[in-house]
């Protein structure tokens, strides 16, 4: 089977992307990632709250009885922190030859568009922008949140030259037409659908509040899935699919909604990047089972435009299956 595939204008010789954790933060994993025939890496996210815990950990480690050390200490721990980021992507581009994309995570158009030039010159072939918004605050327009999707992707578009991607999140009343204006604003040339957030939990024996679950679960992919297939002949703009993609079969689905790519990591963390093999394996018998011969005959043949019962991906009611309704 040829699986070779393009995204964001890039070659890869397959749609699997190991996405952005702890699977891709040091430069023997990417080897590794590539060894195991992954079709690119994107590189851990730098977090602008990583900066800001190294800073509190060096400067509360040890006794200070001087305040203005702590500038001093801010800006030596910022700039050691994206030091070694710069050098992780100059050092993955000189050890594999896959696509490295480097992943950012923003909150707001200030800290990150600066340093976007540096990761182009460090080398990286693609950089993920990823912007985690919680439309939390009441007393905010969902449209003022979702301002700084265009805020963030314009001042970075305006700094780089390497192809973006942005990461973005389910939340928004209209998120088809946001999807929309997005690729519309031509800031990116990607879109990968969804961030997979931190989600809090109450542990009912203490009464404290603790994480849920950090890992997806193999029905999470239903939610990419949709909004591919409703978007992916709309937009222009390639999409990927990550969050709940656990083998082959589920990416062969994104595939068939019409993604370019499929971003994988807790699947990976249990079993090892050893199971991207197992994966492609059970990717390609879906392609032979069906006759396709490469990605290009498979992609989008069942997206909201190329199939005849199309409003299957816009049903939200179970009345079908839950009312008695034959």
């Amino acid at each position: 089977m040829d699986l070779r595939t393009k995204y964001l204008g890039l070659e890869l010789k397959n749609p699997l992307i190991v996405g952005s954790s702890g699977l891709t933060d040091k430069v023997d994993k990417i080897k590794s990632a590539e060894a195991n025939n992954a079709g690119a890496v994107v590189i851990k996210s730098l977090f602008e709250e990583q900066i800001n815990a190294e800073i509190n950990k060096t400067v509360y480690s040890g006794s200070n009885d001087y305040p203005e050390a702590y500038e001093y200490i801010q800006e030596y721990t910022r700039d050691k922190t994206i030091t070694d980021y710069l050098n992780l992507i100059k050092d993955a581009k000189s050890a594999v030859d896959i696509p490295v994309i480097a992943s950012i995570n923003c909150v707001n158009d200030t800290e990150w568009t600066s340093f976007a030039k540096e990761i182009e010159n460090a080398g990286a072939d693609a950089l993920e922008l990823n912007i985690s918004l919680l439309p939390s605050d009441p007393f905010t327009d969902a449209e003022e949140t979702e301002k700084m999707y265009f805020k963030i992707t314009e001042k970075v578009n305006k700094s780089i030259s390497i192809p973006i991607s942005l990461k973005m999140s389910y939340y928004s009343a209209g998120l088809a037409k946001l999807i929309y204006n997005l690729s519309a604003s031509k800031n990116v040339d990607g879109i990968t659908l969804f961030n997979r957030f931190y989600n809090p939990d109450i542990d009912i024996n203490t009464l404290e509040i603790v994480s849920s679950n950090v890992f997806s679960t193999p029905d999470e992919y239903i939610l990419p899935l949709r909004w591919i297939a409703l978007l992916s002949e709309k937009i222009d703009a390639d999409m990927a699919a990550t969050t709940g993609i656990h083998d082959g079969i589920s990416m062969a689905k994104q595939v068939l909604a019409g993604a370019s790519a499929v971003h994988i990591v807790s699947i990976l963390y249990k079993h090892g990047l050893e199971y991207i093999g197992t994966i492609l394996k059970e990717f390609e018998s879906v392609m032979s089972k069906h006759g396709f011969n490469n990605i290009d005959e498979m992609k989008g043949q069942l997206s909201f435009h190329n199939i005849k019962n199309n409003r299957a991906y816009e049903r939200i009611q179970f009345m079908k299956y839950f009312g008695g309704i034959s």
